[in-house]
């Protein structure tokens, strides 16, 4: 459902469509300020993310997995959020569980006039 200021949307119904049994992203929502999406790691695959240019906020719906950002490990479970800076090297290793995360995106920073 939506107009031209809101919209909404059925998690359920987009986890539905992703297969489970690939490393996978469905973007359902992608406007100048923000995307989001959903990203699905099943268990013992890897993770192949390069930094992004866009600041990054995860949070953790299911599975159990590390999560490595610069040299720092993380255990990550359901209920966590992760924020990664934009251009900050990170990605999901020793994945256990199949995991399914809901990112969001901020728009890329617009580039400052100089003074």
């Amino acid at each position: 459902m939506s107009n031209e200021s809101w919209q909404t949307f059925d998690l359920n119904e987009i986890r539905k469509k992703l297969s489970g049994s690939k490393v996978e992203y469905r973007e359902f929502l992608s406007v100048p300020s923000l995307s989001c999406g959903l990203y699905h790691l099943p268990a013992g695959s890897r993770d192949m993310q390069t930094p992004h240019d866009e600041d990054e906020v995860y949070l953790v719906l299911e599975g159990k997995a590390q999560m490595k950002t610069g040299d720092e490990p993380l255990e990550v479970k359901p209920g966590m959020v992760l924020y990664i800076a934009a251009s900050e090297t990170h990605s999901f290793f020793e994945i256990e569980e199949d995991m399914t995360l809901l990112v969001f995106f901020a728009s890329s920073p617009l580039e400052k006039p100089l003074p």
